[in-house]
């Protein structure tokens, strides 16, 4: 028997008076009362109530017993409020893993709104390029681009990642601007591997899909590398529009192919099946789908 429930069943025999009267509270038959009293007495070694056809007193010790059940089932409600309360609203450290550039550029300041909405929950974001395993790394949660391929993961869509072709207005003066999609084949592409897929770059446009292979003889494994050579005029970029939106909006860099769209790639929110959906948790994913949804 639990003996946390049997000193409950004890502390209301010993204030109502009877076995039968805490039997009906307590929706027990007066069996089974009388099992978890004699459960105690015999892990004690000794009688807690006097039992009589007329009356049920508590022995001496029973008195000095009960005082000690009362205290430690204060204590263990106390223990559960708090549980409670602890599962009611989002407090906790969550870590959360996505892109460099993303994490940086977009994820760190969004997360700062967040924390301020939820101060007693705090947050360590892990950037990194490679595919990290949620599982074995600990983490509650990641933003990934592409199709969700493992069954262990949950995960909610996002709006999907639109790229945009520029380039530095220095390097378009020195070897011109391109007007369709096949001129990219002529001029200097700067190649991302977190955006295109090898060296061809797809669009979509009046004559429907339209597809180049680009010559890249720069090559950085970095968003903020790439972007960093394409201010520096090194050539043509393809990236997503939320990374260079200030260069645009400043001139830093010019919109190429306006009447072409470049090919967009699903975006998600990750989490394992099988981790309990905490408020912190769950906090987040509400607040990732309503800030990129």
């Amino acid at each position: 028997m639990d003996r946390l429930t049997s000193m409950s069943v004890f502390a209301r025999v010993a204030d109502l008076g009877s076995f039968t009267a805490a039997a009906k509270e307590l929706r027990m038959s007066p069996t089974m009362i009388g099992k978890h009293i004699r459960f105690l007495e015999d892990r004690l070694g000794s009688q807690l109530i006097n039992r009589s056809t007329r009356r049920q007193g508590l022995t001496e010790l029973g008195r000095s017993y009960l005082d000690h059940c009362k205290q430690l089932l204060e204590q263990a409600e106390a223990g559960d409020a708090l549980v409670e309360e602890a599962l009611s609203a989002p407090r906790g450290k969550l870590r959360i893993a996505t892109s460099v550039a993303f994490g940086s550029y977009s994820l760190a300041p969004a997360l700062v709104r967040f924390m301020k909405k939820y101060p007693e929950v705090s947050v360590d974001l892990i950037l990194s390029d490679r595919m990290v395993d949620l599982l074995e790394e600990g983490l509650d949660a990641a933003i990934r681009v592409g199709t969700l391929t493992n069954s262990t993961m949950m995960s909610r869509s996002l709006s999907p990642y639109t790229g945009v072709v520029c380039a530095a207005p220095s390097y378009l003066a020195e070897r011109g601007t391109p007007t369709h999609p096949a001129d990219l084949a002529r001029h200097e592409c700067l190649r991302y591997p977190g955006w295109s897929d090898g060296q061809r770059w797809t669009f979509s446009g009046p004559e429907g899909e339209v597809y180049v292979d680009v010559a890249s003889r720069l090559f950085i494994n970095s968003a903020f590398g790439i972007r960093y050579a394409a201010l520096a005029g090194a050539g043509i970029v393809l990236m997503r529009n939320e990374l260079l939106a200030d260069d645009i909006a400043a001139g830093r860099l010019q919109v190429l192919l306006p009447n072409y769209t470049t090919q967009s790639r699903a975006r998600q929110i990750l989490w394992p099946k099988h981790r309990k959906m905490t408020p912190k948790l769950r906090a987040l994913i509400d607040f990732i789908v309503e800030t990129y949804g």
